[in-house]
């Protein structure tokens, strides 16, 4: 039976588009490639709870891990309001409420479905560290009421502890190192390769109540308590660290005072290290209550105490040099003070924290020479106070205690961890780094992601360029001629 003109062109079209629809598929299937799409975004949050605040930090890093380390950024930083968590012994459950303002904002920058699988830990340092040795059952109380509000938090709380000064220490190292990006880079050629060894620098922090330093030593470490070691993306690292509890700034200054009151008439104490003309009234109470204060107790801790200001940096080092013991490490090689066991310091250093905050104020952070950091330290301390109030307006409560600071900090540096008028330039006083804040939390996220499984990356097909415009064409044409034979088989007229 011979084939009417509309049934042949209906066959032609839809042998077209079987042609076409054949060479779609082939294109499809033998040309493409595996790919790796880009990996989800997890986040975690840290607290720091330190002796005279608290901070909040959200991290994140892709599921898809190298060597086992999440590749971490810092996406927030939050000021708690109110003291340190320390502070709330009387009242503990302030300290839970305190945490509730940060962890808001914490939330909502983090996704909401990802919110349940967001690990969430809060750390306490050397505040809480002294608070668990005068009166251990108010520090497990406070511990108890900020556990409460985070367990009831929509995260994975992991929990919340006291933090060992050695690991402070240790997570501090670690977060400088990693901002640098001397632990682990991205090549040219898309790969991450570890830099070369000696590059690593060491870590000065100091908070209010504790001082750590960690570095890597030229010499083996004998005294191995002062040793940590931990794994990061696949390779072993070895570092010096101690934690010097009593050394932070704010205890420093209690420590400095009851010394001076204990050598001093009461009721009032003349100050060195205060301005001349600078006159405030303290109490006592909180000065010898603190357990770095070994002082002999005044009978009467309700009176108050008038301070004067003499403004004699001279006298003020050598009322801080009596806070160190460094007659304990005389005749001892690898000594600091204390009788702490320390090998000479080497490399580059980074100092935060309060070494940052305070020579910040006294614009010693571009990396002046020691001469200068000396002369500029001083020439502040002989200032007069009313002068000190007049460049500074707004800031009387901080204003008095930048020279102890600052001569205390050219004191430790010096004279207790063993700087030089050489090694000086290789100290770097820094807040941030790489835009994250630097300290010990993100050394700990760092080390807690190598703990949460990683997620292989999805794999999908996918084609060239050339390829993919092919197979594209060769479906439109498919879907042309489909059409085109249903037109045919609808609108041609019978013959």
């Amino acid at each position: 039976m011979r084939l009417t003109w509309k049934e042949r062109v209906r066959a032609a079209l839809l042998g077209a588009a079987v042609a076409s629809g054949v060479t779609t598929l082939i294109l499809i299937l033998v040309e493409a490639t595996n790919v790796l799409l880009p990996a989800d975004t997890k986040f975690g949050i840290v607290f720091d709870a330190g002796s005279s605040h608290t901070s909040l930090f959200v991290y994140r890093w892709p599921a898809d891990k190298e060597n086992d380390t999440g590749v971490v950024s810092q996406a927030l930083a939050c000021q708690a309001k109110g003291p340190g968590i320390s502070s709330y012994a009387s009242s503990p459950e302030q300290a839970g409420e305190s945490l509730r303002g940060c962890l808001e904002e914490a939330l909502a920058l983090i996704p909401e479905a990802q919110h349940q699988g967001t690990p969430t830990f809060l750390g306490a340092t050397a505040g809480m560290r002294l608070l668990s040795q005068k009166n251990s059952s108010q520090a497990a109380n406070i511990f108890a009421a900020v556990t409460e509000v985070l367990g009831q938090a929509p995260v994975d709380f992991w929990g919340a502890e006291l933090l060992a000064g050695q690991d402070e220490g240790a997570l501090g190292w670690i977060t400088i190192n990693y901002v640098l990006g001397l632990l682990v880079k991205y090549s040219f050629s898309g790969e991450w390769i570890r830099p070369l060894e000696g590059t690593l620098v060491g870590a000065l922090d100091m908070g209010g109540a504790s001082a750590q330093i960690t570095f890597v030593p030229g010499v083996p470490i004998l005294d191995k308590s002062t040793e940590a070691t931990f794994r990061l993306y696949g390779f072993e690292h070895r570092v010096y660290t101690h934690s010097h509890l009593c050394f932070g700034r704010d205890q420093m200054l209690l420590r400095l005072l009851a010394q001076l009151v204990q050598s001093s008439p009461a009721p009032r104490v003349r100050h060195p290290c205060y301005h001349s003309g600078y006159q405030g009234t303290l109490s006592l109470a909180p000065v010898f209550e603190s357990p770095c204060v070994h002082a002999t107790v005044p009978p009467d801790l309700t009176q108050n105490l008038t301070v004067e200001g003499t403004g004699n940096p001279r006298a003020c080092i050598s009322a801080i040099q009596e806070l160190f013991n460094f007659s304990s490490c005389e005749g001892r090689e690898n000594c600091t003070f204390n009788g702490v066991y320390q090998p000479p310091v080497q490399g580059t250093f980074y100092a935060f924290s309060s070494f940052y905050y305070t020579f910040h104020f006294l614009n010693l952070t571009s990396g002046q020479p020691l001469a200068t950091a000396n002369a500029t330290v001083w020439e502040f301390c002989q200032k007069p106070w009313r002068l000190v109030e007049a460049a500074w307006p707004g800031q009387e409560r901080w204003l008095r205690d930048y020279c102890a600071s600052g001569l205390y900090i050219l004191t430790l540096l010096l004279d207790g961890y063993g700087f030089s008028k050489e090694t000086w330039s290789s100290i770097e006083f820094r807040k941030q780094a790489g835009g994250t804040d630097v300290g010990w939390t993100l050394g700990y996220m760092l080390n807690l992601t190598s703990m949460i499984p990683a997620e292989a990356p999805t794999q999908w097909r996918a084609q060239s360029y050339s390829v993919w415009t092919a197979g594209v064409v060769f479906m439109v044409l498919t879907l042309v001629a489909v059409l085109a034979a249903a037109a045919v088989q609808l609108l041609w007229p019978q013959d």
